[in-house]
């Protein structure tokens, strides 16, 4: 069966986390957005695992469930560098204990704990009890395992399980690694709202014997993923090298001579695009034979609201999308699957961006230094949102 799976969202209890990120929330939204299966991060988090027993039914092997969406268990834990480590954990009993044995004075706290475990020591404690592992948005500058490591194994020693790519990159980018050849690459939503624009944003199209813990392990050990969904890693917030205070976009090599500093007096964060040339081994990717396709897409509210030039979650923008919904059951099938005719009888504005999307015909205005990128399509952007170059 070919599932649609968001592996690595959080709970209310992670920092700068929406008070609506509870299973009654996420799972009709998740619905909505045509996903079928979804991790419900935090899972070293007790409050939250009380939660989820609370909130779901077990089903077995692994799978929790809540309003016909089906949730596995796992977290993100922040280790050794600030690197951050995505784990897909079997079941809330193995959660449990490997949540007491984890070294960390804020697991109570929040909901992505941090310890002082290297990566290596991470991955021998969680393969203790069957779970998987493997970078966090690998290449992202503050917790990305690559912003510390040229090797994947100089973080893990082993070969963990998978490699996520985050939001700011995508399979072509990573492709040009050549020690990523023989790892299934995952994108997922890291998503902290219910909003439909945050979950599923990145997800799997991923090939399952059945919804279970066995299932999910046998397919990413198997490189069962056949499709990644995503941005265009240029509307990524880390995409380029910019300032964190004032987003300007600046020359890696200017940068450097300037100790990272802008002339804003804010700092400069590297960024993935140039982080990658950095380890890159390939100035084109070269794909294994399994990579499945990688589909740049972007979430339907966002569409919706670059086009009208509206607040994503003003009644305008949210009554548009509600609309394509009602018509054409989930967003995921909007974006991907329902003719471009058939959207434009229900809206003849939003047919063309869509189909823009689907054929690569957009024009973006890259993101860095913590701000997202931007669309263009017909209409030019806002003066104040469009970020330009600046070599000092």
């Amino acid at each position: 069966m070919l599932v649609n799976a968001d592996f690595h969202i959080h709970s209310c209890f992670s920092m700068a986390s929406s008070k609506d990120m509870l299973i009654k929330n996420i799972a009709p939204k998740s619905k909505l957005k045509g996903l079928q299966l979804l991790g419900t991060g935090d899972a070293f988090h007790p409050g939250w695992l009380d939660i989820i027993e609370e909130s779901t039914e077990y089903v077995g092997d692994g799978i929790y469930s809540a309003d016909g969406m089906d949730f596995v268990l796992t977290t993100e834990v922040e280790g050794k560098h600030k690197i951050h480590h995505v784990i897909i954990i079997p079941n809330i009993e193995i959660a449990r204990e490997l949540s007491d044995r984890l070294p960390s004075k804020n697991k109570n706290a929040d909901g992505r704990p941090k310890t002082q475990l290297g990566g290596a020591e991470l991955l021998e404690l969680v393969k203790e009890y069957d779970c998987l592992i493997g970078p966090a948005h690998a290449f992202t500058p503050w917790t990305g395992m690559y912003k510390s490591h040229d090797s994947i194994y100089d973080c893990y020693e082993k070969k963990p399980d998978f490699v996520e790519l985050g939001l700011s990159a995508d399979t072509f980018m990573a492709d040009t690694v050549s020690e990523l050849k023989d790892f299934p690459f995952l994108t997922n939503s890291d998503a902290h709202s219910p909003w439909p624009h945050r979950l599923g944003r990145e997800f799997n199209q991923i090939e399952l014997k059945d919804i279970s813990y066995s299932s999910i392990k046998h397919a990413i050990k198997h490189r069962d993923i056949e499709a990644n969904y995503g941005l265009f890693p240029n509307l990524g917030k880390y995409h380029m090298t910019a300032c964190t205070k004032c987003f300007k976009l600046i020359d890696p090599s200017v940068a450097k001579e300037n100790k990272m500093k802008c002339s804003c007096g804010g700092r400069i964060k590297k960024g993935v695009d140039y982080r990658i040339s950095e380890i890159a081994d390939f100035t084109e990717p070269k794909h294994p034979d399994f990579r499945p396709p990688y589909v740049h897409l972007m979430p339907l509210a966002e569409l919706i609201s670059t086009v009208y030039d509206k607040g994503v979650t003003t009644k305008t923008v949210q009554g548009k999308w509600q609309k394509l919904i009602d018509n054409f059951s989930t967003e995921i099938d909007v974006l991907i699957n329902v003719s471009i005719e058939d959207i434009a009888k229900i809206d003849s504005d939003i047919a063309p961006a869509i189909e823009a999307f689907r054929n690569g015909t957009i024009d973006v205005v890259p993101g860095g230094g913590g701000k997202y990128g931007e669309i263009l399509f017909d209409r030019k952007p806002k003066e104040e949102k469009v970020v330009t170059l600046d070599f000092f």
